[in-house]
């Protein structure tokens, strides 16, 4: 499969008088997370809350800033992340595309809100509600 990049904006929701930036994104649905360069951290002013490990690709180890929350924004969409600091792009991950309601056309190398629910993303939450049924 060839490399998808999409167009995403990412902001700081605690500090509104910064503008959002508007980055291209690489979309990889086999990574997890949001993760983002130190520039961008620097200019959403993004205050580290935490240290992840991280398995880089040949195996090895290292420990990144997790930073957060960071507002994302693509077409309809809004969701919220942390992200970890590492790298010199930006690379959206499967946990915001799902909260996000996000796939990958890989036939067309385009990032698109899920035709199932164009209007609004939609989740699963049947295990909660299964919980709360049972509670009653």
């Amino acid at each position: 499969m060839s490399l998808v990049f999409a167009d995403i904006q990412l902001s700081n929701p605690s500090q509104h008088q910064l503008q959002a930036l508007t980055v291209n994104a690489l979309v990889d649905s086999g990574a997890v997370h949001l993760c983002i360069p130190e520039h961008v951290q620097i200019q959403l002013q993004l205050e580290t809350v935490d240290q992840k490990e991280v398995t880089l690709a040949d195996g090895s180890h290292c420990l990144v800033p997790y930073v957060g929350p960071i507002k994302i924004k693509f077409e309809n969409r809004i969701g919220f992340a942390g992200a970890l600091v590492m790298g010199d792009q930006v690379l959206l991950g499967a946990i915001p595309m799902e909260d996000m309601n996000l796939i990958v056309i890989p036939s067309e190398r385009r990032l698109s809100v899920n035709p199932n629910s164009p209007n609004i993303a939609t989740s699963i939450a049947k295990a909660i509600n299964e919980q709360i049924t049972k509670k009653k």
